[in-house]
């Protein structure tokens, strides 16, 4: 439903909880959920000079960029010729989640399980290269491919297609908000009927034709440092840089995961999206709304959030606003804030999920992972940032935001099992 002030909630339903059992990774600094979750507690960055193509002529030459991945031992031959990188990383992390999980789709109902991912920009690499081939050689020259390879929806149907899962699927375009909207949208798949969806987000347009596009947004470092380059709420914040990858998560019906014995991470106990108001008319933006509804919906009073992680988008105005939201909900200093995607950069669509995935490790293995890089929130801001070293803590409830380009505020509380 809506609020007056056009805020999305979740109207409650007399249904089981939503529950998270399967996490699949391919992040900047990890591939494979394990080796990134560690790299994360050990605050080893992923951000480093792009080596995808020679970005050493343009202003921004950092990217977050997945190591160590061969889409020839990964993904089966058939599917190379029809699939962008940013698809095939999706596909990878699927297959991982689902192995999590303990998931066969053949003892689900036909059409029981779906799945419903998130992108900012579909397969923008696959699209140049054939765009090229158009404008040099001709139309002839151009996969049959490229009608569906560029399009936001195809990490949804190739992670279908490849599982078998015919149930209820779409994809969400909100940019960095992408990651968690998409797990809201499972959510209510799961709400009308559902056993289980296959959800999350995982993006990348590491590549000229992509690069030009994010320059032109204004936002991208161009400190060449990795270790400088992208501070978020920072006094020397200058903007940030772009990854690829993010996070597939299994989100599943309690009584589903229970009749089959699923691990479970945690719940999907409460969302909500807002969106900012038009640009220069004085109001307040949307964020610290979508906090409050988000933990009304939960159940959850500010003093029981035991962590929050943060958009943090490297830009001066935008995480003032976003400390300034924190604050007015949690007191200065009132609740610790993390930001490890200073060790990816952002990832798009796949941000929010991989900070879900972190939230989940986080209820998991009782610690905080550090926001890298920087050494002390800008004066005025007021936040608790775990700086330097993970922090150990008794966590029960983390709360995770993520902001998209022209207005989209997402939040999400995840709880313990």
């Amino acid at each position: 439903m809506t609020t007056p002030q056009g805020a999305l909630i979740e109207r409650p339903a007399a249904t089981a909880a939503a529950v998270f059992t399967g996490i699949g990774v391919a992040a900047p600094n990890g591939l494979g959920t394990e080796s990134w979750w560690q790299a994360t507690l050990e605050g080893r960055s992923g951000i480093r000079p792009v080596e995808r193509f020679d970005a050493t002529q343009y202003p921004a030459t950092l990217a977050g960029e997945v190591p160590g991945f061969d889409a020839t031992a990964r993904i089966p031959n058939r599917l190379l010729p029809q699939t962008d990188h940013m698809t095939r990383l999706a596909l990878v992390a699927a297959e991982e989640a689902i192995g999590h999980s303990g998931l066969d789709p053949e003892q689900f109902p036909e059409y029981a399980a779906g799945v419903v991912t998130a992108a900012s920009a579909g397969g923008f690499e696959f699209g140049q290269r054939e765009l090229q081939a158009l404008w040099s050689q001709g139309g002839k020259y151009v996969s049959a491919y490229q009608s569906f390879a560029w399009f936001y929806a195809v990490n949804t149907g190739q992670i279908s297609i490849r599982h078998g899962l015919r149930g209820p699927s779409g994809v969400i375009v909100s940019e960095q908000a992408g990651g968690i909207d998409a797990v809201a949208q499972a959510r209510r798949q799961l709400r009308k009927g559902s056993r289980l969806i296959v959800t999350g987000g995982v993006d990348g347009s590491i590549c000229p034709w992509g690069w030009a596009a994010q320059l032109a947004g204004g936002r991208l470092s161009t400190n060449p440092d990795p270790a400088r380059a992208y501070l978020p709420f920072s006094a020397d914040a200058n903007g940030y840089v772009a990854g690829e990858g993010g996070a597939i998560l299994i989100l599943e019906s309690e009584g589903s995961a229970a009749a089959r014995g699923a691990r479970v991470y945690g719940r999907l106990a409460g969302y909500a999206a807002t969106f900012d108001p038009r640009p220069g008319s004085g109001q307040e933006p949307g964020l610290r709304r979508a906090i409050q509804l988000a933990l009304a919906e939960a159940g959850v009073t500010p003093d029981q959030v035991d962590v929050v992680f943060a958009d943090a988008a490297g830009v001066p105005e935008l995480d003032r606003q976003e400390a300034a939201a924190i604050g007015a909900v949690f007191g200065p200093g009132g609740v610790p804030v993390t930001a490890p995607k200073t060790m990816t950069g952002r990832l798009y669509a796949g941000g929010g999920s991989l900070d879900l995935a972190a939230a989940l490790l986080t209820l998991r293995d009782q610690v905080l992972p550090p926001t890298v890089h920087v050494d002390a929130p800008a004066p005025g801001l007021g936040l608790d940032l775990v700086l330097g070293t993970a922090r150990p803590a008794a966590v029960r409830t983390a709360l995770v935001l993520a902001r998209g380009a022209g207005g989209f505020n997402s939040a999400a509380v995840v709880t313990a099992p």
